[in-house]
């Protein structure tokens, strides 16, 4: 049995097809965790999610801020913009299917690998929440999104306020903070004020803030995170940090990183990547 992660497919299909070939993959024998932004941007949404949603429960995906757009737009609550790609989903046939699939997948999770835990979002989790408290609030996320209501929540899903966490939030300002936090947080600063203007690599913060990684003291320091969401800060593996977005849509790599045992709670890693055709260019 293997384990593997496995960044952000934004809808490349043909490479995905490549990377698991290249892994050997077997639904039956191993278990892939993607993290999140399964569709969108390129041009097999739909080949995607019922790839997905055949493998059962070898497949453990997250969802992302692209992810959670299409939900948004199946209910009427945003309108596709013209770098979307998500047509072959809202016409499809079995749309419904895709959709309900898709609501039911996880905006955290959190796991015990080989004696080490690792925590595993789309994007970011706040300085100020613990691994626990990640957990907790991701489940309000997710109930949410399971709810008769779904559709109030996605009408009010789309804005960058608040930007500072506090335990008192409630309502929608409560969801909200909670899925920016998790699906598009890149930079923010120590007391885990969020920007959402800036999306360059990690050098290029705005004066004041971070990439959410690297604050001092965060709660989740002693737990491994992995995530996807930040192209242009690509591949990183840290001990305490997996970045696993490397730019496939955008003509660069899909990675996967296989993790195995190893000596007491240290890891053996592998990362394998296959280059990946162009479906967008950055800007467009």
């Amino acid at each position: 049995m293997s384990l593997y992660l496995i960044g952000d497919l934004q809808g490349c299909d043909a490479p995905l097809q490549r990377l698991l070939d290249k892994l050997a993959f077997s639904p039956s024998r191993d278990t892939v965790y993607f993290l999140g932004d399964l569709v969108n941007r390129g041009p097999a949404s739909d080949r995607v999610l019922r790839r997905l949603m055949g493998y059962g429960d070898a497949a453990r995906c997250l969802l992302g801020n692209h992810d959670l757009h299409l939900l948004a737009a199946a209910h009427g609550a945003r309108k596709p913009s013209r770098k979307d790609t998500l047509a072959c989903v809202l016409e499809a046939p079995d749309r419904d299917a895709m959709l309900q699939w898709l609501c039911h997948q996880r905006m955290a999770i959190r796991e015990n690998l080989f004696g080490r835990e690792l925590l595993m979002v789309h994007a970011g989790v706040l300085p100020q929440w613990s691994a626990d408290q990640a957990m907790a609030l991701a489940a309000e996320v997710e109930a949410k999104l399971r709810s008769p209501d779904s559709a109030d929540f996605y009408q009010a899903m789309y804005a960058n306020l608040p930007v500072q966490w506090s335990d008192g939030l409630g309502g929608m300002d409560r969801l909200r903070m909670i899925v920016n936090a998790l699906t598009r947080l890149r930079f923010c600063t120590d007391d885990g004020v969020m920007d959402f203007d800036s999306t360059g690599s990690a050098d290029t913060a705005p004066a004041g803030f971070g990439p959410w990684f690297n604050v001092a003291g965060r709660q989740t320091r002693d737990t491994t995170l992995a995530f996807g969401h930040w192209s242009t800060l690509g591949w990183l593996g840290r001990d305490d940090v997996l970045a696993m977005d490397t730019g496939c849509v955008w003509g660069g790599c899909l990675s996967a990183l296989q993790i195995s045992a190893g000596n007491g709670t240290a890891w053996q890693t592998e990362l394998i990547q296959v280059t990946c055709e162009q479906a967008q260019k950055p800007g467009e």
